[in-house]
């Protein structure tokens, strides 16, 4: 073979080959395409998969309010969204600072009068003049009752005969598909007996069904009556809350204190009406914690030294009931810090008495 024609064909090879190794090389510094398919993991390093810092973050929503999806958007919005989106957060931080009372007015004599206007009334909320939005002669609304009655050996002597007079008066009071009441019997510990309900053929099982025995926890009950109770019910308008206690006051097992069971109600937004079971003839230790927790929230203590006295303080308490005025005020400054603000309500003539709750908590923030 002539050497002259196999010369140029070792370099073409070589070249061949250099060709291929640097098309090689040029693929493999490449980097290898997105995956697209969704949800597949990406081939990149962990670093390159962290997802970017946002630049800015969204205000937290007012507790208990609902935040559209709109809200937090993917994409920088137009002018017409923005807008949209803020006039949505003013809605729902709005509040309407307006306080709601409900009180008796009696005569010199403790006769209830039920004929007074709006203009009878002065409001000091919080050592400052109130404005009044609204006045109404409550003498209708729906009732939501609690029945709490001592079941302690201190008041087993007339018991039965309370228990007797606790029926009559619900029986009188409940309205059915309008009024609902409960029955709590305690001792050491407090005991629903019947739940809430307008059948009053329940409620007078629900009071037979106690058994005198045992210690006497007062405050716990009244603290378990407003927050577990009154607090919990389903409450589609303005209604009456009230609750009747009957009790010798003399509490020995109680894990809350008078104080904080006062707190309780007036959570709730409850006026408690307290019936002794002393029947020594005169007022004893008891019967003044009684007369404080009825004073405390708007209520009135009952001291019936006989028997026949305990269904007058029930026919009473009905009255009462019934005879009622509803105010709605806005506070001259009013903050929402939690804090306990007074009232203090002032009828049209000197011998008139206003009776209602002493003062209320604030919504905290």
């Amino acid at each position: 073979m002539n050497p002259i024609l196999m010369k140029p064909r070792i370099p073409l090879s070589l070249l061949a080959l250099l060709v291929l190794a640097a098309s090689l090389c040029g693929q493999q510094d490449q980097p290898a395409p997105a995956q697209t398919t969704p949800g597949a993991p990406n081939s990149a390093s962990p670093k390159d998969t962290q997802a970017p810092a946002p630049t800015s973050q969204a205000p937290a929503p007012a507790p208990g309010a609902t935040v559209p999806p709109t809200t937090l958007p993917t994409t920088p919005p137009d002018n017409s969204s923005k807008s949209d989106s803020d006039e949505s957060v003013a809605t729902i931080r709005t509040r309407v600072d307006e306080v709601r009372v409900v009180f008796t007015v009696t005569d010199r004599h403790g006769h209830y009068i039920k004929d007074l206007k709006k203009e009878d009334f002065r409001v000091i909320d919080d050592r400052k003049p109130a404005e009044l939005r609204s006045f109404r002669s409550e003498t209708d609304l729906p009732l939501q009752v609690g029945l709490l009655i001592d079941a302690s050996n201190s008041v087993r002597d007339r018991f039965k005969f309370e228990q007797e007079a606790a029926i009559e008066f619900l029986n009188s009071i409940i309205r059915p598909k309008y009024d609902k009441a409960f029955i709590v019997g305690f001792d050491v510990t407090p005991e629903v007996t019947q739940d809430f309900t307008d059948d009053t053929e329940k409620l007078s099982v629900g009071v037979r069904s106690l058994r005198a025995g045992g210690g006497t926890a007062m405050y716990d009950a009244l603290y378990f009556a407003c927050r577990d109770k009154l607090l919990k019910q389903e409450q589609t308008g303005p209604v009456r809350r009230a609750i009747i206690l009957l009790s010798d006051g003399e509490d020995n097992q109680s894990h809350v204190t008078r104080e904080e069971a006062i707190e309780m109600a007036a959570r709730a937004e409850t006026i408690v009406y307290t019936i002794s079971t002393n029947i020594s003839g005169m007022k004893g230790a008891g019967d003044k914690v009684l007369e404080r927790i009825a004073d405390a929230t708007g209520g009135r203590a009952f001291f019936p030294f006989q028997m026949r006295e305990v269904s007058d303080a029930f026919l009473s308490i009905q009255e009462e009931l019934r005879s009622q005025y509803a105010i709605a005020y806005k506070p001259a400054s009013f903050i929402a810090d939690g804090r306990y603000r007074t009232i203090e309500i002032s009828g049209p003539g000197k011998g008139m008495k206003v009776r209602t709750r002493k003062g209320y908590y604030a919504p905290k923030q």
